[in-house]
């Protein structure tokens, strides 16, 4: 590990703890958003940044609030669930992931940062709301429960960070998250920065009631998702693309997949089915309960999960190193949703593969894919090694129905 700070933050002129978390990360170098981004949050400016997951946004507005932290000390100590700092994010996954990474770059420091989600034990969450905090991290509806009840006060915030604001919108938390801002201090007496992949007209008169004179920033989205991912699309039949995802991973010995489904109840199909042929499966999809959603998240993450089955919503905002391949077992409808899900691999610079099983109905979808990526994308029949006949699969345990009765079971005898 080198002790220097690579030489883009070295400009910043970040706080030595900062710093000392940074290089301890192995940070090469400031990402595209990270260079647009921190020049003017440091700054104090308020922002409205275009960018979507995997450009390193996380880590650009959780650097600006701990520099602020630590540039202005505050010698007494706060007053009880009173954070400086308020992070509201559309979900639980992504709360967790931001609050790992704010612990992560806060560790030379004594900056108290609180989750707040909704799922997890609420008694435990209102007992850290009883001592000195510095950044709160919440979904929408947790957190106004907390601020309705005078357990969480917001009315000192001095840095607002709205993240995924185009998923806020489309999941129906912008009620609560009006009713938030609403008992953060006035906009002239806070910094306030709104991340989104998108920016309707929806989002942009939001942003603009929120913000006072913001810098507006945008990441080009096709940046994180061609340059450093290969794409590749099969033409399949719907009832071959089991058997091209079955040789793809054992072919190749693949062992960190995510692979990307539409619906909920293929998704734990594919799971069940990948499992009675041996793989170290698991599933993330909004029914899952949220405990188990974390474990399957951190196996995954240890590689005890070789593959992981995911809808849109639970595998928006994952955060996972060397994710080598994402397949998309269907075409998502939303374009948007494709270069999300690509996203989760080639993240950071590294190279990164995407592999489409098309059959008829997904090919609909891709001239609005090739539109919004600018490029035509390559198709092609699988080669020969992926349609060879995949062994017999094993009928299902009885307890695949019902979900939550299968933790215990199949869990794989991969080589």
């Amino acid at each position: 590990v080198t002790n220097e700070l690579p030489e883009d933050f070295a400009r910043l002129n970040l706080p030595d703890e900062l710093g000392q978390a940074i290089i301890e990360l192995g940070f090469d170098s400031c990402t595209p958003a990270q260079n647009e981004v921190l020049p003017h949050s440091l700054d104090g400016k308020d922002i409205i940044a275009q960018a979507q997951t995997g450009t390193g946004k996380t880590a650009a507005f959780l650097i600006s609030i701990i520099t602020y932290d630590l540039e202005n000390p505050v010698y007494e100590e706060r007053d009880p669930g009173t954070p400086f700092a308020l992070v509201v994010a559309p979900t639980r996954e992504l709360v967790i992931q931001i609050t790992k990474d704010a612990r992560t770059l806060t560790k030379f420091t004594d900056i108290e940062v609180v989750s707040l989600v909704g799922g997890m034990d609420y008694e435990k969450q209102r007992s850290q709301l009883k001592g000195p905090i510095d950044i709160i991290v919440a979904t929408p509806g947790r957190l106004l429960d907390f601020a309705r009840s005078g357990t969480a006060d917001l009315g000192q915030v001095e840095i607002l960070i709205l993240d995924e604001a185009d998923r806020m919108l489309s999941m129906g938390f912008i009620p609560d998250v009006k009713a938030i801002v609403a008992r953060t201090p006035r906009k002239q007496q806070r910094q306030t920065q709104l991340f989104s992949a998108t920016l309707s007209e929806d989002i942009r008169r939001l942003a603009a009631s929120w913000t006072l004179d913001p810098v507006r920033i945008e990441i080009a989205p096709e940046q994180v998702a061609v340059d450093t991912v290969d794409q590749r699309v099969f033409l399949t039949s719907e009832d071959e693309k089991y058997t091209v995802l079955y040789n793809l991973i054992d072919f190749y010995n693949l062992n960190r997949v995510l692979v990307f489904v539409n619906r909920r109840d293929e998704s734990r199909e594919l799971e069940s089915k990948l499992k009675r042929h041996g793989f170290n499966a698991g599933l993330l999809a909004g029914d899952v309960p949220q405990k188990k959603r974390l474990r399957t998240l951190e196996d995954f993450r240890s590689g005890k999960i070789t593959v992981l089955v995911a809808t849109d919503v639970a595998g928006r905002g994952l955060h996972i190193e060397d994710i080598s391949h994402v397949v998309n077992y269907n075409l998502p409808e939303d374009p948007e949703d494709y270069i999300h899900r690509i996203g989760r691999t080639g993240r950071a610079g590294a190279e990164g593969i995407s592999i489409t099983l098309a059959c008829e109905s997904d090919a609909f979808m891709l001239p609005n894919i090739e539109t919004l990526l600018g490029r035509t994308l390559n198709c092609q029949h699988p080669p020969e090694e992926l349609i060879a006949e995949t062994p017999t699969l094993p009928p299902a345990p009885l307890t695949d129905r019902p979900p939550q009765g299968r933790s215990k079971l199949g869990r794989g005898r991969r080589r």
